[in-house]
């Protein structure tokens, strides 16, 4: 199969890695608005070849695009303008309503499929991509009652193939979701690391003192501003939700600590210790 990938970063740039060394795909075509971006990924053989884009959806099967939401939303529609019936289109974005949205009277759309690959780092760009990013992780498939079946059974062999497993949201289930787990650990982690930023002006200390601890909790901070800002603009108003109980969380152990109550401190420790469960 030939798949047009469009947008070789971290997740296209994966994506690629996968697909061909499980044989799902015998050609990738990229495309990317970065001609050095397109460059560093044939040299790295995550791509075959590159190509504009009107030439990759003519000789693709399947085109994956893999671009920052608020581009989606654009260049999507010309996408779809262009294929033939028994071409595909999927996507791989972080949100969802908005785009979605936008769509549902495209007269194409049953040969669209909305995806979402949990799975990422806080890396960006093709140097970025590396194997195996999605074994065994989720991918959430988005509105698939609006999609062709063959088109959501083409997607859904895709990712089984890496291996992932496969889950159903609709969009405004998906997004308010994704704003709980994913969205308000990105934004805590910026904020987080300019707190220390702000108050520790000697970075040799940052640098000596900081432990597997810190470093984890502000690795998201590291995460590229030109994916996020986007999905920040797009999901604001479950972000804004969420953001407002992380305020009122931190508010809380601020006022133990004011009180120097710390028999309640250690009960809402334990409380929080709870998450293990779910997530080990």
């Amino acid at each position: 199969m030939t798949i047009a990938i469009v947008g070789i970063g971290l997740i296209g740039g994966s994506l690629a890695i996968s697909l061909k060394e499980n044989g799902f795909a015998k050609r990738i075509i990229g495309v990317d608005v970065s001609q050095e971006n397109l460059d560093k990924a044939v040299r790295r053989r995550l791509i075959d070849e590159d190509a504009p884009l009107e030439q990759a959806i003519s000789q693709a099967e399947l085109i994956v695009v893999a671009i920052p939401v608020d581009v989606m939303v654009h260049v999507i529609p010309k996408i779809l303008d262009q294929i033939k019936p028994h071409q595909v289109v999927v996507e791989v974005g972080s949100t969802k309503e908005s785009l979605l949205e936008g769509l549902r009277s495209h007269p194409n759309r049953g040969r669209f499929v909305s995806s979402h690959p949990m799975a990422g780092t806080e890396y960006s760009g093709p140097e970025a991509a590396i194997p195996n990013l999605f074994d065994q992780k989720y991918t959430v498939l988005c509105e698939t009652e609006r999609s062709d079946p063959d088109a959501v059974e083409l997607v859904e062999r895709m990712f089984r193939s890496i291996p992932m497993k496969i889950a159903r949201l609709d969009p405004l289930a998906h997004d308010l979701h994704t704003a709980y787990i994913s969205h308000i650990s990105h934004i805590s982690s910026f904020a987080l690391a300019l707190t220390v930023l702000s108050k520790e002006k000697d970075e040799d200390r940052i640098f000596e003192l900081a432990s597997s601890g810190f470093s984890s909790t502000v690795r998201l901070a590291k995460s590229s501003p030109d994916m996020w800002v986007p999905i920040f603009r797009q999901n604001r108003d479950n972000v804004l939700d969420v953001l407002d109980e992380h305020i009122n969380q931190l508010s809380r152990f601020r006022s133990l600590l004011i009180k120097k109550d710390f028999d309640t401190f250690y009960q809402l420790i334990q409380e929080a210790n709870s998450i293990r469960k779910i997530i080990s």
